[in-house]
């Protein structure tokens, strides 16, 4: 029997399957990868382990014995420690602090000795060689750079001694001696007897660390295999599947149905050269007048920045961006708006709508200013007649446009969010997974909605977790990784195995990797991490 064992989970969010039945098994010092393209159910997994999410059905059983996890306090009394892409350190703490941060000693709900807890120093050295040379255990944390917070991350982790830690693309955000570091230290906690899941966009790192990988798809376990025996074709083709077999047909019946392509033969109307952000290296492209260009690669990989950037959202330097041969300069949104972009964000509940607020309001906010009587009087009956407009549209199902946006389905929601655009005649439209938790019918019309900005002159870039999705929509897919473009499909080049295939290619060098010497010099792991595996 395997150390952990998950069997038969299952979780639903509204009408999207995250989980149908998925599994997985991990021995007691064991580094297991967990592969799968983007949708397949990796992170939610993860989650439902940690306590993160809590599934609609599942087994689990952790050294022999029945357990349940229905919240990250169960998981942490059961030994299970993760460390994820996104940072949960606090800034204004210390490093001390936030290494002891939900584990500090405690007496009737009072710290203990200040809440000091055993490791700590132990721990921080065993980071030390990734760090900077002025981080001590008293710097703030705002001060550290976001590799030095991620091992953080890690420290935090391996402090609580886990008899199961997770790691879920713990390791994009580091350079190459840092990733050496915790792949020695990982490697040290399972040879004490910690069984670890490890997710990586990186193919050569699960190769690296992991002895066997599960690969998922559409929320199922497809099979376990043993990496040296493995090739990476083969995983790929596991991850793909069916996908790949239907391809043939499916290119038949998208090649009906796809749009005359675009003539790129005038002048592009967007223009990107140089973009350079915290997230983003070099960015460079194109788009010419009615092209629907997807923006591909597992997330995570620089999509949703470039289109922050562009949309004026995020911050960016060394850039030079053109609409329609004019150079514009969306330092913040409303910039970007007047230079004639708009934005639909991935999350709508907490960029996309006003979910408190009518309906009415919620098409009207973006082009209020166009409707003005005397440039600062609002005239309600102009209001209401261009949301009915988006209404009639988009085919919006309401009861009335006085009700709030939240009474609608998720798939209303998102045409609320495209309507309020369209009234805007936008020439560059940026689309951050725009069908995300939608139902299949409902994104059918959002993709209609898309076509006919095209059929307007519009350029579209996408951003989507669903590959078929690119396959649909786009003319064109930019692959991208660690914030660059790392390939350009075209046309009848694109389909779910070579976006897969470019994805998790063999990646592009991202900092300079430690020698042997480097590696040999690390300091052994703490006898105190070595010591507890319960």
């Amino acid at each position: 029997m395997a150390f952990l064992e998950m069997t038969e989970v299952h979780k639903r969010f509204g009408g999207v399957r995250a989980l149908a039945g998925a599994s997985l098994e991990v021995d007691s010092g064991e580094v297991h990868g967990l592969l799968g393209p983007n949708g397949s159910g990796k992170s939610t997994l993860n989650k439902v382990l940690t306590g993160m999410v809590r599934p609609d059905r599942a087994s689990v059983t952790i050294d022999g014995r029945a357990v349940r996890i229905d919240s990250p306090s169960d998981a942490h009394d059961l030994g299970v420690a993760a460390v994820y892409q996104q940072l949960s350190v606090i800034p204004h703490l210390t490093v001390r602090q936030n290494l002891v941060l939900g584990v500090e000693r405690r007496r009737a709900g009072f710290l203990r000795d200040g809440g000091a807890v055993e490791g700590v120093g132990e721990v921080f050295d065993w980071i030390r060689p990734g760090l900077a040379t002025a981080v001590t255990l008293d710097t703030p944390v705002g001060r550290l750079a976001p590799g030095e917070r991620q091992l953080l991350e890690f420290a935090k982790a391996a402090l609580r001694r886990p008899r199961i830690l997770v790691l879920d693309e713990a390791t994009a955000s580091l350079r190459g001696d840092q990733v050496d570091l915790v792949f020695s230290r990982t490697r040290e906690l399972a040879e004490a007897g910690a069984a670890v899941v490890f997710v990586s966009h990186r193919m050569d790192e699960i190769r690296e660390l992991c002895q066997r990988a599960t690969i998922l798809r559409g929320g199922h376990t497809i099979t376990t295999v043993t990496m040296e025996r493995t090739t990476d074709a083969e995983l790929v083709d596991l991850m793909v599947g069916d996908l790949a077999s239907s391809a043939v047909a499916r290119a038949a019946e998208i090649a009906e149905e796809r749009r005359p392509e675009p003539d790129r033969s005038g002048e592009p109307l967007l223009e990107v050269e140089g973009l350079t952000g915290p997230h983003l290296h070099g960015i460079d492209l194109q788009v010419h007048p009615g092209e629907i260009v997807g923006l591909g690669g597992l997330q995570g990989q620089g999509q949703s920045d470039l289109l922050h950037a562009l949309f004026g959202a995020a911050p960016a330097a060394s850039a030079r961006v053109a609409v329609d041969g004019r150079e514009v300069h969306p330092r913040r949104p409303h910039d970007a708006m007047a230079a004639g972009f708009a934005f639909v964000p991935g999350d709508r509940d907490s960029q996309g709508l006003m979910s408190k607020r009518s309906i009415l309001e919620n098409l009207s906010v973006a082009s209020l200013r166009d409707r003005l009587a005397a440039g600062f009087w609002v005239r309600m009956d102009r209001e209401r007649a261009s949301a009915s407009e988006q209404v009639r549209r988009l085919a919006i199902k309401i009861g009335a446009l006085s009700d709030d946006v939240s009474t609608l389905s998720g798939g209303n929601q998102q045409k609320v969010v495209l309507g309020k655009w369209l009234v805007t005649r936008p020439r560059v439209v940026l689309l951050d997974d725009p069908t995300k938790g939608v139902d299949v019918g409902a994104k059918q019309e959002i993709y209609r909605i898309v076509r006919e900005m095209t059929a307007q002159g519009a350029v579209v870039l996408l951003n989507s977790s669903d590959d078929e999705e690119l396959v649909e929509l786009c003319d064109r897919v930019l692959v991208m990784f660690e914030g660059r473009i790392r390939a350009e499909l075209v046309g009848e080049e694109i389909s779910p195995s070579s976006l897969v295939e470019a994805a998790v290619s063999a990646p592009v060098p991202v900092g300079p990797s430690p020698s042997p010497t480097t590696r040999a010099s690390l300091p052994d792991a703490p006898d105190s991490l070595k010591g507890d595996q319960r």
